[in-house]
C-alpha cells in the first residue's frame, strides 16, 4: 500500500496579471462533423455536463452563462485506508457448508456462508462507504465562475469535440460573442479553462472553489487562495490528503479580494489553469502541482492546446470508423446538425436513419477509456464505476471496481479499439489484488492461491462483501481473463512471463477447494453463487448459495486452459500443469443444455426466481471467454440464442451492452443494433425528467441508472465486435453487420495475434481489407463466408 502522507493539503490559486497569450473568440471554435457532441443550451444537471480529463485529473463543464459550474476530479481521491476485514475463522465452517449443499439444504447453506463468508466488520457499508474503512471514491471539489454578461443571450452553443478532445461553450450577449474552451492536457497533466470575447474588457467574473467537507481551513493572501483539509481514513483517523493549484492568468482588467472570493473585472481575456493530486502517489502535493503548471504558465494558451492535441491524435487516431449515413433510405443522411440530445432521441426511434451516431458512440467509448486512465502514469489507477468523474462525496456504490462484470467490462474494448496499453493499470491492479487475496485465500479455505470476491477499492480489499447473495462470488479467475486476453493480442512472451505465476496461482487456488459433487462425481467450485441472481428450490425456498454455478465452470475451464497453453508457449515443464489438466477432464463442461433449450444457469435446472434478471453470468462462455460460438459450437450457440430470448432485451444500461455483445457473438447484426437501439434509449425525456430509466443521458453517459461507466465501454466494445472477432481461431471480418450498415469502413481495429486490420465493404461484403503483423506469417481469416489463408 503507499504510504499516506500526514501532512494537509494545500490548494492554492495564484492569479498573474501578465499572461500568456489566450484564445481568440471565434479562432479555434471547430466545424461541426461527426466526431462532435453538442447542444443548444447549458446543462440543466450533472448528466448533462461534458467529461473531458487525461486519466488523472477530469473536468465537467455545465457552459452556464451566468453562473458557471465546473466539476474538478481526481482519480485517486478516495476516502478510507488499508485494512483486513478477512475472517480467519470461516475456512471451519467450509466442509458443514458443503456437505448441506451435498445434500440439497442450500437454504441452511447460504445462513451459513451469511454468517462465515462475509468481511469482518463493514465492508462496503452497503454501497456507502465513504466513512467507512472500505472508502469511497470522491467528487475533488467545484470550481465556481460566477460571471457577468449584459443582455440578451443568443446564439447559444456548448460541445464536446471528441476528435480533439476539447470542450467549448459560446453565445452572444450584447453585441459581443464570448468563447470558452476546456481542456485536460494530454501532454502535461493540467486542465485549462480559457475566457475570451471579441470585445476588449468584457471578462468580468468571480471566482470560487468549494467542497462540501474535508477542508479545515481557506485564506486569501495577496492573489493566492490557500485552501487545507483531509479525507477520513474511516476509522477515526486522518486519510488522504489532496492538493489542487489553480493559476488565473489574465490580459487587462483589475483583480481584487471579495470577502473569500477574487474578482476580475472588464479583463480582456483569461485563461484558468488547474492541476490537482493526493497522497496516494507518495509525492509532495504542492512542489509536485508548481512542477506541473511550471512550464504551462509561460506557454501560450494556443501552444498548450497544440500540444494536447498533438498528444491526443497519437492514440485516438489508431482507429478510424465510417460507417455510410444510410443514404438510400427515406429519411437517412447526416444528422450532424442536430443537436446530441434531440438525436439521441431520433436514434432510438429510428437508428437506421442514423449510422453515423454508432459511430460517435463508439469512438465516444475510446475517448472516455483515454480520458479516465494514464497508463503512463505512475501507480496509474484504472477506471472505476463513474471513469473518474464524479459530483458528490459518496459516490454510488462507492465508485469502486464491483468485479463480478463491471471493472471487467470497463476494459472489454481496449484491445480490439487499440488501446492495449489502456488494459495496464487495470492489470497492474490485479497483481496488487493477487498478493492481498493470498491472506483471503488462507482465511475463508485454508487454501494456497489467491482469491478475490466481488469489489475492491485503491486500497487492496479482497474479501467477500456484507451479504452472501451478492458478496460471494470469487472474482480471481476472471480476472485472469484480462491478463490472458492481453497477451493474446499483444503477443508478449516477457509479459506472459510475468504473469504466468499469477495465473498458476489463481488455478492453484481453485484445484485446492473445488470438491467432487457426489451426483455427477465433477469437480465443482463450493460454496458459489451466480452473481447476483437466485433460484427457486423444489421445496419452494428462494437461494442463492449453490456448487459449481455455470459460469464459475466456464471459469475455471478458461484459466486451466490459459495455464497450459502458457506452460508450453513458455517451455516452462511445469509439473502442476499435469495437475490441472488432468482435473480439468473432470469438472463440468461449459455448457449444459436444459430441457427448455437454454443454456443452464446453475448444476441442476433450478427455476429461476427472475427471468429477465439484468446478470447473464451463465453466457460467460459466450462473451467474454469463447467456448460458444455459432462456428465451432453450434448447439451451444442456439442454446445461447434461446437463454437471450427469454432474458429479454431489456435491463439495466450495462445488462444491456452485454447483450449487444451477446448478439455481437451469435452474428446477429440486427439484432445487435436493435440492442445497440436500446442502449441509447434517452434517460429521461425533457417532458418528464424526473423520471430517469436505463439508458443513456443526454451527455452520453451511461444510465444503470444512476450513471455506470461500465455501459459505455461495454457498448463501445460491442460495435467493434459486430466489425471484427478473432476468438475462434481466426479473423471474422464483419461478423455481425446490421442491414442499414451496408457500406462503410475502418481502419486500426485488432485482432488477437498482435494483427491490425482495415476493411472497406459495400453492399454488406467486403470490397478489401488489409492485416498487418509480422511478414510472412499466415493467418486465417473468413470474409464474406468464406474462409481462407492470409499472408502477411
Amino acid at each position: 500500500m503507499k504510504k499516506i502522507l500526514s501532512s494537509l493539503v494545500t490548494l492554492v490559486v495564484t492569479l498573474s496579471l501578465q499572461p500568456s497569450t489566450p484564445l481568440k473568440a471565434k479562432e479555434s471554435l471547430p466545424k461541426r462533423h461527426s466526431l462532435q457532441l453538442w447542444y443548444a443550451q447549458p446543462a440543466a444537471r450533472w448528466e448533462e455536463t461534458l467529461p473531458i480529463g487525461n486519466g488523472s485529473i477530469g473536468m465537467m463543464p455545465d457552459g452556464q452563462v451566468q453562473q458557471e459550474s465546473i466539476v474538478l476530479n481526481e482519480i485517486s481521491m478516495w476516502s478510507g485506508s488499508p485494512e483486513d476485514p478477512n475472517n480467519y475463522s470461516a475456512y471451519k465452517q467450509v466442509s458443514t457448508i458443503q456437505q448441506l449443499l451435498f445434500s440439497g439444504k442450500n437454504k441452511e447453506a447460504e445462513k451459513l456462508v451469511d454468517q462465515n463468508f462475509i468481511c469482518q466488520g463493514l465492508g462496503s457499508n452497503f454501497g456507502n462507504g465513504a466513512t467507512a474503512p472500505y472508502g469511497s471514491y470522491q467528487n475533488f471539489g467545484f470550481l465556481k465562475l460566477k460571471h457577468q454578461i449584459p443582455g440578451k443571450v443568443e446564439n447559444y452553443e456548448r460541445s464536446l469535440d471528441i476528435q480533439d478532445a476539447v470542450a467549448y461553450t459560446s453565445f452572444e450577449a450584447n453585441g459581443t460573442t464570448y468563447q470558452r474552451t476546456y481542456f485536460t492536457s494530454q501532454d502535461e497533466n493540467f486542465g485549462l479553462v480559457s475566457l475570451t470575447a471579441d470585445r476588449k474588457k468584457s471578462i468580468s467574473f468571480k471566482l470560487d472553489f468549494s467542497r462540501k467537507e474535508a477542508v479545515t481551513s481557506a485564506e486569501i493572501r495577496g492573489n493566492t487562495l490557500t485552501i487545507q483539509g483531509q479525507l477520513t481514513d474511516g476509522k477515526g483517523g486522518k486519510g488522504l490528503t489532496f492538493a489542487a493549484q489553480i493559476t488565473l492568468n489574465i490580459k487587462g482588467g483589475t483583480l481584487r479580494k471579495e470577502g473569500s472570493s477574487l474578482m476580475v473585472e472588464d479583463a480582456d481575456q483569461a485563461t484558468i489553469l488547474f492541476a490537482a493530486t493526493t497522497s496516494y502517489y507518495g509525492l509532495p502535493l504542492v512542489e509536485t502541482l508548481e512542477g506541473r503548471l511550471k512550464n504551462a504558465q509561460n506557454s501560450a494558451t494556443e501552444k498548450l492546446l497544440k500540444e494536447h492535441k498533438k498528444a491526443y491524435h497519437s492514440v485516438f487516431n489508431r482507429v478510424r470508423l465510417q460507417l455510410n449515413p444510410g443514404n438510400s433510405l427515406e429519411g437517412a443522411g447526416s444528422k450532424i446538425s442536430i443537436p446530441t440530445d434531440q438525436r439521441l432521441a431520433a436514434f432510438y426511434k429510428a437508428p437506421q436513419l442514423d449510422n453515423e451516431m454508432a459511430s460517435l458512440y463508439y469512438q465516444f467509448g475510446r475517448y472516455l477509456t483515454i480520458s479516465s486512465t494514464a497508463p503512463k502514469m505512475a501507480n496509474a489507477l484504472p477506471p472505476n464505476l463513474q471513469g473518474l468523474w464524479a459530483h458528490e462525496i459518496n459516490t454510488p456504490w462507492n465508485g469502486d471496481y464491483h468485479l463480478n462484470v463491471n471493472a471487467q467490462m470497463n476494459h472489454w474494448g481496449v484491445e480490439v479499439s487499440n488501446l492495449s496499453e489502456y488494459h495496464l493499470p487495470f492489470i497492474a491492479m490485479i497483481k496488487r489484488l493477487a498478493k492481498e487475496g493470498e491472506k483471503t485465500a488462507k482465511a475463508y479455505y485454508n487454501a494456497p492461491g489467491w482469491v478475490v470476491y466481488m469489489m475492491t477499492n485503491v486500497w487492496g480489499y479482497t474479501a467477500p462483501g456484507e451479504s452472501a447473495s451478492w458478496g460471494a462470488s470469487t472474482a480471481s479467475g476472471w480476472l485472469c481473463n484480462h491478463l490472458w486476453e492481453h497477451y493474446l493480442f499483444t503477443k508478449d512472451k516477457a509479459y506472459l512471463k510475468e504473469i504466468y505465476p499469477i495465473l498458476k496461482n489463481a488455478a492453484t487456488f481453485y484445484a485446492h477447494t473445488m470438491v467432487k459433487d457426489p451426483v455427477t462425481g465433477w469437480w465443482v467450485t463450493s460454496p458459489s453463487v451466480s452473481p447476483e441472481n437466485a433460484f427457486r428450490l423444489p421445496s419452494g425456498q428462494v437461494a442463492s448459495i449453490v456448487m459449481g454455478p455455470t459460469i464459475d465452470n466456464q471459469i475455471v475451464r478458461e484459466l486451466y486452459g490459459a495455464v497450459l497453453a502458457a506452460n508450453k508457449i513458455l517451455a516452462l515443464n511445469d509439473s502442476y500443469a499435469e495437475v490441472l489438466a488432468q482435473q480439468l477432464t473432470e469438472i463440468p463442461p461449459a455448457v449444459q443444455v436444459s430441457k427448455s433449450g437454454r443454456v443452464m444457469e446453475w448444476l441442476q435446472d433450478y427455476e429461476e426466481v427472475e427471468p429477465k434478471h439484468r446478470h447473464v453470468s451463465h453466457l460467460y462462455g459466450l462473451y467474454p471467454a469463447a467456448f460458444i460460438s455459432p462456428q465451432t459450437s453450434p448447439e451451444w450457440a442456439e442454446a445461447a440464442r434461446k437463454t437471450l430470448t427469454v432474458r429479454g432485451d431489456e435491463g439495466t444500461g450495462w445488462s444491456r451492452a452485454w447483450k449487444l455483445l451477446f448478439w455481437a457473438r451469435l452474428q446477429d447484426g440486427n439484432h445487435s443494433l436493435e440492442i445497440l437501439r436500446q442502449l441509447l434509449q434517452p434517460a429521461y425525456t425533457a417532458e418528464n425528467p424526473t423520471k430517469v430509466g436505463a439508458g443513456t443521458y443526454p451527455n452520453l453517459f451511461c444510465a444503470h441508472p444512476p450513471f455506470q461507466i461500465d455501459g459505455n465501454f461495454g457498448g463501445s466494445a460491442g460495435i467493434a465486435e459486430m466489425l471484427i472477432q478473432s476468438h475462434a481461431g481466426f479473423i471474422h471480418l464483419l461478423p455481425a453487420l446490421p442491414e442499414s450498415w451496408s457500406s462503410g469502413s475502418y481502419s486500426g481495429l485488432k485482432a488477437r495475434g498482435g494483427y491490425t486490420v482495415d476493411v472497406s465493404w459495400e453492399n454488406g461484403l467486403v470490397t478489401s481489407y488489409k492485416i498487418t503483423g509480422n511478414k510472412g506469417e499466415a493467418v486465417d481469416v473468413l470474409v464474406n463466408g468464406k474462409k481462407s489463408s492470409y499472408k502477411l
